[in-house]
């Protein structure tokens, strides 16, 4: 893809306004409430952010209603995030649980294996994070890194990764008896639009910690990834836990349609909550508060 240097420019603008609305979404529910936006505009990018701003905060509150389900059913729920690196699988899984309660719906982004993992099963060190019952658990990358890093970069042997998709099926189709569902996305993105996320995060030194010498690497080995990802799909998509592919390069439509499907595939319900009251507060005649010694206080910079 050729981009002339004042477009290259101004997308890479726009990249670090989306990097800045990810950080304020919250202030903007805050100051201005779910319509995001009062400011005169009639930009077509600005219409789109308040669309998508009006949009996650609805849906958020369906998500918060689908936890307070899971927990009163005692339901479990895996979802796997996968996909390219700067796919934009962090994005959605922030969106997910960035309102919800965080003893419910927990994050499992797991490092690279240590030496006594991997002389362990495959599966044993993502056992020990699948849910309870009244547990949601959002796997940020997962036992699918045999099937595409590990493959590529040649961290397991040819024999290892065969008996991976011997095992899989039947690995997932055990933990779906278990009663978890499971559900598993893969965020695609284009090469050009990859290599556009990677040069945006070398300019943005808040960003630049995501780039890692194996994100660099995997740009080398664009086709090598494309044909494990391929291999992947076709082998371990079942019937019990299929594949969903998620258009990716719009990371605010993909968040949406990400999380417009995750609802629609959970029969939840909205779970009565009785009404509440705040307590008055009790005083007693003999509480006195005792200041706080000077030197304890955090300097009021601003």
């Amino acid at each position: 893809m050729t981009t002339e240097p004042d477009d290259l420019h101004q997308r890479i603008r726009r990249e670090i306004l989306d990097n800045l609305d990810e950080e304020l979404e919250l202030e903007l529910e805050e100051t201005v409430g779910p319509g995001a936006g009062n400011a005169k505009s009639s930009s077509p990018d600005h219409a789109f952010r308040q669309t998508y701003f009006r949009e996650l905060f609805r849906l958020q509150s369906e998500l918060v209603k689908l936890q307070d389900w899971v927990v009163k059913t005692g339901k479990k729920i895996v979802i796997i995030f996968e996909g390219r690196d700067a796919a934009g699988k962090g994005g959605v899984i922030k969106r997910i649980s960035q309102r919800m309660n965080p003893r419910v719906c927990r994050v499992a982004a797991l490092p690279a294996p240590n030496s006594r993992e991997r002389t362990q099963w495959y599966f044993q060190r993502y056992v020990a994070h699948l849910p309870a019952a009244g547990e949601i658990v959002l796997f940020d990358r997962s036992w699918y890194n045999r099937a595409g890093v590990e493959r590529v970069m040649g961290f397991c042997s040819v024999e290892e990764y065969g008996q991976f998709f011997n095992d899989v099926p039947e690995f997932e189709k055990m933990l779906v008896r278990s009663g978890i569902q499971l559900i598993k996305y893969w965020f695609s993105i284009t090469d050009a639009e990859q290599e556009f996320r990677f040069n945006a995060r070398i300019q943005d030194p808040l960003k630049q910690w995501k780039l890692s010498p194996m994100d660099l690497e995997s740009r080398t080995r664009w086709e090598d990834y494309t044909k494990a990802k391929e291999v992947m799909l076709e082998r371990t998509s079942i019937p019990e836990a299929p594949w969903r592919v998620v258009h990716a390069v719009d990371k605010k439509k993909a968040r949406l349609n990400c999380i417009a499907h995750l609802l629609s595939q959970v029969p939840y319900e909205a779970v009565p909550h009785a009404p509440i009251t705040l307590p008055a507060r009790i005083h007693h005649p003999d509480y006195h508060r005792h200041d706080v010694p000077k030197e304890m206080w955090v300097p009021e910079v601003y």
